[in-house]
């Protein structure tokens, strides 16, 4: 029984982290990592090869290449990157996307604040279509709702502008989920990736009047018991139903754009796409319960929602004030729901955001009370209480971090070895898998996120492949795993006999792979990672 007498919800027999063969090296490397500076931490090099061992050859190819950019960026394009698990969808568009969805749909842009709204435009708005012809305003609104051309040290903070972005956009996405889903899961196909577990809201604003209308008193915030009765009877079944009907009509658009099912299918069909119902922490009590609880039963009735996630700031005054009152929350709600996975934004957060004692346990309760299957950024670790027993406790509980490095640094500024517990993580065995968060907003793309793993961090190929490994093993994706032992990636009986690349599939293999979606997709990335490696181990 953990400190706060929670069981743990069940998890599933997932095995512990470890980073393969030909890693040793380059994780004793990360072990010093924190004594170099930035741009220099690199993997050393690996010792001679057998002729067999493609991977270590591969390994020693990415040495040769880590300080060369534009290898480096192709070899990493190229390899198979398994699934992005920490994924805003209206962040994830390009905002040249968003200029268009607001042009099409006849949205304004304040000139003053660059806001989009609803039409009719109004003094001292503009169409947006301007945003489309007008170069000069283009780059106003590129500049407003992404970090395009941001340079730190001014007036506004990389934490700020970030943050203000999604205001600013807001209205421009409205009606474009599916539209939205279709561009993300073509990058994604693009960039060699299987799984999408995005997050996405619905039915917000009802939501909202439902708790307006049954007008919860500040004293009742605590009882959770009341408050689920309460908003179940009053018609929270409804917008259940509704956003799974919003949702299958998204699902249609975005497979309609991309020709699913017909001759003409664009890459971004074969990615599997899943969601994450996106909760607003930043709003009242009851209005957090009432978004947790449409998000538990979501997960329970729609196979499209396969988890939860709290947004908006860490450091925001609510946020913090709530802090542990949501924790209990989803505790309590986990009690009612034990079989929906919860991921939680936790520790984005450094020194000086917010006062020291609200650095030191937003991951412990994450872990310890609300149960997290797997913790969003992570970043203030070190200034955990007992971080050590804390990071040994994800290790043993086979907790997953979601490490987006590029908003990690434009947002808090933490951006190597130095600053950034990447390494501290793979030192005490935690499994990490890379991400992207927001990368319309960021300007970026998760090749860029194992771009900068190996160029900043010296991430070894083989822990690179153990971060896309860890991606499709800690989605919330259903079904059995691949592997029989992840920490040796040993496959289950069956499958090791058609190793992926050469052989015919056993019967239990293939009947592995056709009743669990989760050991399909693992299965493809094994081939893709047969067909990379033939290609680059050539070249060490």
């Amino acid at each position: 029984m953990n400190p706060t007498g929670r069981l743990p919800r069940p998890h599933l027999p997932r095995g512990r982290h470890k980073y393969g063969k030909a890693a040793g090296i380059a994780v004793a490397a990360l072990v010093t990592a924190t004594s170099l500076p930035a741009m220099s931490a690199q993997a050393q090099p690996q010792p001679g090869c057998a002729p067999w061992d493609r991977e270590c050859r591969v390994n020693q190819h990415l040495d040769e290449i880590r300080s060369q950019p534009e290898r480096l960026a192709g070899f990493a394009r190229d390899m198979p990157k398994g699934g992005d698990l920490h994924n805003h969808l209206s962040g994830a568009v390009s905002t040249e996307s968003l200029i268009r969805y607001a042009a099409e749909d006849g949205r304004c842009i304040d000139t003053e604040t660059l806001a989009a709204s609803n039409a009719p435009c109004t003094t001292g708005q503009r169409p947006a279509s301007d945003a489309v012809n007008d170069r000069g305003f283009r780059r106003e609104v590129m500049e407003a709702w992404s970090m395009e051309g941001f340079e730190p040290g001014g007036a506004e903070s990389g934490h700020d502008h970030f943050f203000a972005t999604f205001g600013k956009f807001g209205a421009a996405t409205e009606g474009r989920d599916g539209d939205m889903l279709a561009e993300v899961a073509g990058d994604l196909a693009e960039q060699n990736q299987f799984y999408l577990e995005t997050l996405l809201s619905k039915q917000s604003a009802e939501l909202g009047e439902l708790v307006d209308r049954v007008g919860f008193a500040p004293k009742t915030t605590g009882d959770f018991q009341r408050l689920r009765k309460t908003l179940l009877s009053e018609g929270l079944g409804n917008l259940e139903r509704a956003a799974r009907t919003d949702t299958e009509r998204d699902f249609a658009r975005y497979r309609d754009l991309l020709n699913c099912g017909t001759r003409t299918a664009l890459p971004g069909c074969d990615v599997e796409v899943r969601l994450d119902y996106q909760v607003s922490r930043a709003r009242p009590p009851a209005n957090v319960f009432a978004q947790l609880l449409l998000g538990f039963e979501l997960a329970q009735s729609d196979p499209r929602f396969v988890g939860l996630n709290m947004v908006q700031p860490e450091d925001a005054e609510i946020s913090l004030r709530d802090y542990t009152l949501h924790m209990r929350m989803i505790e309590y709600l986990s009690a009612h729901h034990p079989e929906v996975s919860v991921t939680l934004h936790a520790g984005e957060l450094v020194p000086g955001l917010v006062k020291p004692e609200d650095l030191s346990f937003h991951i412990n309760q994450a872990v310890n009370i609300a149960g997290a299957d797997r913790i969003g950024h992570g970043v203030d670790l070190r200034h955990e209480d007992d971080w050590r027993a804390l990071a040994a406790r994800m290790a043993e509980r086979d907790i997953a971090v979601e490490a987006p490095l590029t908003s990690n640094c434009q947002i808090l500024r933490v951006c190597g070895p130095k600053e950034h517990p990447l390494p501290t993580y793979l030192k005490h065995d935690v499994p990490v898998a890379l991400s992207t968060d927001d990368p319309g907003v960021s300007r970026s793309d998760i090749t860029a996120e194992y771009r900068r793993a190996a160029a900043d961090f010296g991430l070894s190929y083989s822990q690179l492949k153990d971060s896309a490994r860890t991606s499709l093993e800690h989605g919330f994706l259903p079904g059995e795993s691949l592997w029989a032992d992840a920490d040796s990636h040993r496959m289950k009986p069956g499958c090791t006999v058609a190793a992926p690349g050469g052989g015919n599939l056993t019967a239990s293999c293939a009947g592995l792979l056709k009743s669990s979606p989760k050991a399909e997709l693992q299965w493809r990335q094994e081939k893709a990672f047969h067909a990379f490696e033939a290609r680059y181990a050539a070249r060490a």
